[in-house]
């Protein structure tokens, strides 16, 4: 039970989101409640890891075994993950067809197996490993990961998750598509994002300035709040995103 003033605003974004054409943008706090923690803040992976030679495609390709380490830990924490309430709102926002698609940040899958069926992956994703020779794509569960790095089975070269890392650009297909949503949507619902990330850091920027309503959902006030957000609710996704859909109800 939210106190009467965030109560309000529960509704008020519901009443929003029932009147228009809305894209969702989601980032790595709607995935926490799953057990993925975010790469960057206390208790990411960054304090573990060096991000310039794990994430990066330069340091990737001068040293692919040892960034492996890395990735074959995130490809088995996703891997057991499973979609948590506020994943599973979306899921049901899309089927009532309150919800036109979402734009996620992330590259867990989380939102297809929560049953959302148009999302647009920005950075790509883990639970699917590239080709850097030969650009076939296989599902990572198909893969043997006993040796790292692991090699195609068709061409013998450096298999590497399906994810944007530092230095390659965001697929063209999903920036076309994300700036089109983004663009045409009348609510844009800002779900667990700190807005610091570009190019999708504009993408609420971008919905605003074409008369968008935005809507922001994050446990504390990010970068959005102050300049870009028309209503922020405070709180986890997990128990907000819920609450708007029973309201949708």
């Amino acid at each position: 039970m939210f106190p009467p003033e965030e109560q309000k605003k529960v509704k008020d974004a519901a009443q929003k989101i029932s009147a228009g054409k809305v894209v969702a943008l989601t980032g790595a706090g709607i995935s926490v409640a799953s057990g993925i923690m975010p790469f960057r803040g206390q208790g990411g992976l960054w304090e573990k890891y060096d991000p310039e030679e794990m994430a990066s495609i330069e340091g990737f390709r001068r040293n692919p075994g040892s960034a492996w380490v890395m990735h074959k830990e995130i490809l088995e924490i996703v891997e057991k993950a499973l979609p948590n309430p506020a994943h599973l709102a979306l899921a049901v926002m899309e089927e009532r067809g309150y919800l036109s698609s979402i734009i996620t940040q992330n590259v867990d899958g989380l939102h297809q197996k929560a049953g959302n069926q148009r999302v647009i992956e920005f950075h790509g994703n883990v639970r699917r490993l590239i080709c850097l020779e030969c650009s076939a794509l296989y599902p990572a569960g198909e893969i043997e990961l006993s040796s790292l790095p692991p090699l195609c089975p068709v061409c013998k070269g450096v298999l590497k998750p399906d994810a944007v890392f530092f230095g390659e650009p965001i697929p063209r297909n999903a920036l076309s598509q994300a700036h089109r949503e983004a663009g045409e949507c009348r609510v844009m619902l800002v779900v667990g994002t700190s807005g610091l990330v570009e190019p999708a850091a504009s993408l609420p920027l971008l919905a605003k300035s074409n008369g968008a309503f935005v809507i922001e959902v994050n446990p504390e006030p990010s970068y959005l709040t102050a300049s870009v957000s028309t209503l922020f609710l405070q709180g986890k996704a997990e128990k907000i995103l819920p609450a708007i859909m029973e309201d949708l109800r």
